[in-house]
């Protein structure tokens, strides 16, 4: 209950400021799961994903956006999988990094901790296991083309004027998780979460901004 009432008077609180500006609503504010940027990697012993990610804590899909970590997440797939796996990304001061945990359900070995300052354009990332140590570049997937996250919010946005119009009454009552994927191409997936858990699920075109399809779901 405290973490619904502090998430929904500041969100209030920075909806009113941005309108009494001039600037109209500011639907970023509403944003509990951000990514950014992905950088990726391949070898003949590994392929590693390394994404930029600002997500609300505690993370909560209920429709109410609370204030966001900026944190870095890898996830390593070994060609051959070995005991244990060490990952260490540079930063602007140095390396940070650590042993990596398996997961099950994704088959991969995964890290992540917060961060001060996201990698722009490539990114160096150091991978150790047993006595070995490889030094990889992963570049970022973005090209010129890709609309930012913001951008692509808008266009989401403008394809459901009506829904998310009906969410709004002085605020917005909902939130939006808005990320960007990497598959044979780029693309956005944006998230449409209102206060009663239903989420609608779009997947955009990451250039253009073009809904490629939508679907309603629980959470």
């Amino acid at each position: 209950m405290k973490r619904k009432f502090f998430c929904v008077l500041l969100t209030a609180a920075l909806a009113f400021a941005l309108v009494g500006c001039g600037k109209g609503y500011d639907y970023t504010a509403h944003i509990s799961e951000l990514r950014s940027d992905l950088f990726k990697a391949e070898t003949d012993e590994f392929s590693i994903t390394l994404a930029c990610v600002s997500r609300e804590y505690p993370y909560a899909a209920d429709g109410i956006a609370c204030p966001r970590t900026d944190v870095v997440e890898v996830s390593l797939v070994p060609a051959v999988r070995q005991e244990t796996y060490e990952v260490y990304f540079a930063t602007e001061t140095g390396e940070q990094g650590g042993e990596a945990a398996f997961r099950n359900a994704y088959g991969d070995y995964f890290f992540s901790e917060s961060v001060t300052a996201f990698p722009e354009g490539s990114v160096s990332i150091r991978v150790v296991w047993g006595e070995e140590s490889r030094e990889v570049t992963a570049t970022s997937v973005k090209n010129e083309r890709t609309l930012s996250p913001f951008d692509a919010l808008q266009k989401a946005i403008e394809a459901e004027k009506e829904r998310v119009e009906r969410m709004t009454d002085d605020v917005f009552l909902g939130e939006f998780h808005v990320r960007l994927l990497r598959r044979d191409k780029n693309y956005y997936y944006v998230g449409i979460v209102d206060r009663d858990g239903e989420t609608l699920s779009m997947l955009l075109d990451s250039e253009t901004g073009e809904v490629l399809a939508t679907r309603d779901t629980r959470v």
